[in-house]
């Protein structure tokens, strides 16, 4: 099994942003499968999915470490308070779902019949300065 070391809140040393009235710093940590847990993302995949998810994240939100395996794909986001989360991972899994299987068609055909890529579940917690691994 490959393993992945992640980032640590410590190691990424970010400032705290701040809005009108607030400082604040919120880290996710957030986990999509893959649908029925088929082992399919290449690396080459999980580059290309930090890419759009680094392109569409709304303001003031940060991709800050993309990492994974075959049958999922760890994201860490900084997501101001005032931004919905579920909205944000809502947008993300149906954007990354989308491109991934447009530009990668042909490997992952094999794998699903149906225009899907991600599991209807996903996996979000907040880091606090803690590890990412979980």
């Amino acid at each position: 099994m490959l393993v992945y070391v992640l980032f640590f809140m410590s190691s990424l040393k970010s400032r705290p942003a701040t809005g009108h009235h607030s400082v604040f710093d919120c880290h996710y940590h957030l986990v999509l499968v893959t649908k029925y847990r088929h082992k399919c993302l290449t690396e080459a995949m999980r580059v290309r999915a930090g890419e759009i998810v680094k392109g569409m994240l709304p303001p003031m939100c940060l991709l800050e470490a993309c990492k994974g395996e075959g049958d999922h794909l760890h994201l860490l986001l900084a997501i101001p308070p005032h931004v919905q989360v579920s909205k944000v991972v809502n947008s993300l899994k149906t954007v990354t779902a989308r491109l991934l299987r447009k530009e990668f068609a042909t490997h992952l055909k094999p794998f699903y019949w149906k225009p899907c890529l991600w599991s209807r579940s996903y996996f979000i917690a907040t880091t606090g300065g803690a590890s990412l691994d979980v």
